[in-house]
């Protein structure tokens, strides 16, 4: 099926189990340690192998020694730039080659792999590696070479900038404006699992285990770097424990471990520790945003600019598109947005959960709360008088949206009205107490993908994909699907994932996942329930799915009676005119409540809540739970993270969890989620919209706002800490 209209009424407007919160059907396996992530996987004979990391920022190899650790116990091979294979090229995304000379372009790059019996064994003689080198000064920081900042050009992203009307000259005259810049860090994605990867050759078929979001890219991706054809390499991962956009791309411990295991004719597994995370694989990069917004004086806006600059490796074309929703949330004639790339020597910066809108709505969203006040308007009537009629750059209409039903629901739930719009006029004993909002929205993407689905002699149906499952529900959602279509209970159906011998999947990321593969899923199920309408003598267009029947009119006959010794059926999905046609995002808003000590500037976040539309919700429960935990890391963002990078040597200082803050319990109080109803019969055959990142969209600057609130202290460098609140603090009566 390709999207190119909206869609009618189907089998899933039934309200049947498709939306209901059941619990996930992978849950026993998961808290009784029966599901199997990368690293767990066994195999006979195998061999484990370690990086060893480059510990200087730039320069060239000029020796490496590594006769200690080939005599080390246990050692069967020790890979540097010299015995290394030759390997294909491209961007992170295309290609990840490894040890291809003794160039250094980034702290941590590998510049050995040590592989041993253990994981011991391979750690120890790791370190009896002496690489010697010559140093290069690099450039590391963002803020120090911002005069070398580019347009960047991919070929798979939004160009960089865009302009409508007459910014500069509508902005120059309008009588109310901001001109405020905020910046973002460095952020690591922190998820739990690490990356590993066990790697076996049979023959000349690539066999790798491995913790991979998007396993036909990275099957792609592989194939690519060790220069054999993409059907020889088969990714299996049927677990991930989390990736958050830094299991999207391959990363070096696939590469290492299949080239080891090719040369040993050998299993090789390996895993990078949490320390080695934060250098050999990708990060979000920090910005520096320039808002400038002007409006009449009834707050109608005139002219609204968003300036970014963004970091990466020279040569990579990957920027962070923290203004790309700012050419869609708001209403205004004159528009100008601009993405600059500084090229830096530091590991390379790629998608991170929401990326763009989770750093853009930081500044931007914060920046609509400077300008309300500046107005004496309250944040959400600013809002609402901004509220455009069609997408306001493409001028095409919005598929579905309802931010202002989100904000004015979520503003009586929260208690909005009895928010004071005069910073630091609420206080709990020693506590200042201020109210904050912000509007949320992700882009809703549709990616090609595939789906088979099988019925047996049994009446149990199986569904296969190449899709992965990173901790969001895959595997409860595609059971409700198929088990709605096919009038089954969901205990009767089967979802095999994480095989890219399974038909094609766009994988998990960029909130494509559930309503890609769903879809396709869709199709299959509709082909499937043809074939089996028309073995029973029954009209597809009447016929009903339920207990295992089918049934039209008065006529009804067992679904196991018509199967023979099995039926499946085939579906696809992939995009087509809605893309373009119809502007397309999920929608939101954000309260919270915050305290800060009159006395030390801690902050502790009191209460939030979410509102959220995302076309038909596939199921409550993991919706809600997907919504919080992005809610949480949109804390994580406002309060804690942030990577500490030496600009002498461009090393992340804090590069583990002891050091690398993110939210904890004690951090999160009550905190909810609700979605308001909504279908969305552009999007896909679901009706529905992508949720994973919606909920970390604008909650780091609903806290921040309520910061504010709270004591009058603006903070513009994220992450909101101590030492920039204390300063700032009012002094206490």
């Amino acid at each position: 099926m390709e999207m190119n209209s909206p869609v009618g009424p189907n089998a899933l407007d039934s309200q049947g189990i498709v939306g209901k919160p059941i619990s996930r059907v992978d849950g026993r396996l998961k808290v009784t340690g029966g599901a199997r992530y990368a690293f767990e996987m066994q195999q006979e004979n195998v061999l484990y192998g370690f990086v060893v990391e480059a510990s200087i920022g730039k320069g060239t190899i000029r020796s490496i020694d590594t006769r200690a650790a080939e005599m080390a116990p246990g050692v069967a091979l020790v890979l540097t730039h010299r015995n290394a294979p030759a390997q294909g090229a491209g961007n992170h995304r295309e290609a990840h080659p490894v040890l291809t000379g003794p160039q250094v372009t980034r702290y941590g790059q590998p510049v050995a792999f040590v592989v041993a019996e253990s994981f011991e064994q391979a750690r120890a003689a790791a370190y009896l590696v002496d690489v010697k080198y010559d140093l290069l000064s690099g450039k590391y920081a963002l803020r120090t070479n911002l005069h070398e900042a580019r347009v960047p050009k991919p070929n798979d992203a939004p160009p960089a900038d865009s302009a409508v009307g007459n910014f500069a000259e509508a902005f120059a005259s309008a009588p109310v404006q901001i001109d405020v810049t905020y910046s973002t860090p460095l952020q690591s994605h922190a998820m739990m699992e690490p990356h590993a990867t066990l790697a076996t050759w049979e023959g000349d078929e690539l066999i790798l285990h491995t913790a991979n979001q998007m396993l036909n890219q990275g099957q792609q991706a592989i194939a690519t770097t060790l220069k054999i054809p993409v059907e020889k390499v088969r990714l299996i991962s049927p677990f991930i424990g989390g990736g958050f956009g830094g299991k999207l791309w391959v990363a070096a411990d696939a590469i290492l471990a299949a080239i080891a295991a090719r040369r040993l004719k050998r299993p090789v597994k390996t895993t990078l520790t949490r320390q080695q995370i934060f250098h050999v694989t990708t990060h979000r990069s920090d910005t520096i945003q320039r808002l400038r917004l002007a409006t009449d004086r009834n707050g109608r806006i005139l002219a609204i600019g968003h300036d970014v600059f963004s970091g990466n490796l020279p040569g990579e074309q990957t920027y962070e598109g923290a203004a790309l929703q700012t050419r869609t949330l708001y209403a205004g004639p004159n528009r100008l947005t601009r993405h600059r790339l500084a090229p830096l020597d530091i590991p390379v910066a790629s998608s991170m959960r929401a990326p763009g809108e989770s750093v853009g709505l930081m500044a931007l969203e914060c920046a609509m709360d400077e300008l309300a006040e500046k107005l004496d308007l309250d944040p959400i009537e600013l809002r609402v008088r901004n509220e455009p009629s069609e997408d306001p750059e493409k001028h095409i209409p919005y598929s579905s949206r309802h931010l202002v039903a989100c904000m004015q629901e979520g503003a009586r739930r929260f208690g909005w009205d009895k928010r004071n719009a005069k910073p630091g006029q609420i206080r709990d004993g020693r506590w200042l107490v201020g109210m904050g909002m912000a509007a949320a929205t992700r882009g809703n993407p549709l990616r090609f993908s595939k789906a088979n689905v099988r019925l047996d002699p049994d009446g149990n149906a199986t569904v296969r994909m190449a899709m992965t499952d990173i901790g969001t529900g895959t595997y409860t959602i595609l059971a409700q699907i198929a088990a709605e279509m096919l009038g089954l209970p969901t205990e009767r159906v089967r979802v095999e994932l994480g095989d890219t011998n399974f038909p094609q999947s766009a994988g998990s990321g960029g909130s494509w996942g559930a309503g890609s593969s769903g879809s396709a899923l869709f199709e299959a199920c509709n082909a499937l329930r043809e074939k089996l309408a028309r073995t029973a003598g029954i009209d597809p267009a009447t016929a009903r799915f339920a207990d295992g029947n089918i049934a039209s009119g008065e006529q009804s006959r067992k679904l196991t009676d018509l199967v023979g010794a099995g039926m499946d059926a085939d579906g696809e999905i992939q995009p087509g005119r809605n893309n373009t046609d119809f502007s397309q995002q999920s929608y939101g808003a954000h309260f919270a409540e915050v305290g800060i000590d009159e006395d030390t500037g801690e902050v502790r976040l009191r209460r939030m809540l979410g509102v959220f539309t995302a076309g038909r919700i596939l199921n409550a429960k993991t919706a809600r739970s997907q919504a919080i935990g992005g809610m949480v890391f949109g804390v994580g963002a406002a309060l804690h993270e942030e990577m500490t990078l030496d600009p002498r040597f461009g090393y992340f200082v804090n590069h583990d969890l002891a050091e690398y803050h993110v939210p904890v319990h004690a951090d999160i109080p009550a905190i909810d989620a609700i979605f308001l109803d909504e279908l969305d019969d552009k999007s896909n055959p679901l009706k529905s919209k992508g949720i994973g990142e919606l909920g970390i969209c604008g909650a780091a600057a609903s806290i921040a706002n309520a910061v504010y609130n709270a004591c009058g202290a603006r903070i513009r460098d994220y992450p909101i800490t101590l030492d920039k609140l204390l300063s700032k603090l009012p002094v206490p009566a």
